[in-house]
């Protein structure tokens, strides 16, 4: 299984349960790890028989700052189920959020969750 890896892609949103933080927004970086069987791509060196890195980060785009929400836990989600439906030939997909400018009073470089999102868990939510 092969994995294709966004890392780094800075997003402004609106993501956050206090008041300035609807209003006033901030930045938020995801890592993305995209796990499939990639056999046909290396064969045919076609990306239709892969899926693009570029596609990913769209998709992560759309989903991520299409509405707020108070937590990143749904956030990071919303983003990972979205990129598996999007992309069926992946079999996993999972989402590091992490949120470097939360408004808490303590000196660290962020703080995050992580969902991992399988096709055994898409088939679930049917």
């Amino acid at each position: 299984m092969e994995k294709i890896i966004v890392k780094g892609l800075r997003l402004f949103a609106y993501h956050g349960v206090n008041p300035e933080e609807k209003v006033d927004g901030q930045n938020f970086v995801l890592d993305i790890t995209a796990c499939l069987d990639a056999d046909l791509a290396k064969a045919t060196d076609n990306v239709d028989d892969t899926v693009s890195y570029a596609r990913i980060i769209k998709t992560a785009r759309a989903v991520f700052t299409e509405r707020s929400y108070d937590l990143i836990e749904v956030a990071a989600n919303k983003v990972g189920v979205e990129i598996m439906n999007t992309y069926p030939k992946l079999q996993q997909v999972t989402v590091l959020l992490m949120k470097p400018e939360a408004p808490i009073k303590a000196d660290f470089d962020y703080v995050a969750v992580e969902e991992t999102i399988t096709r055994e868990d898409m088939e679930k939510l049917k």
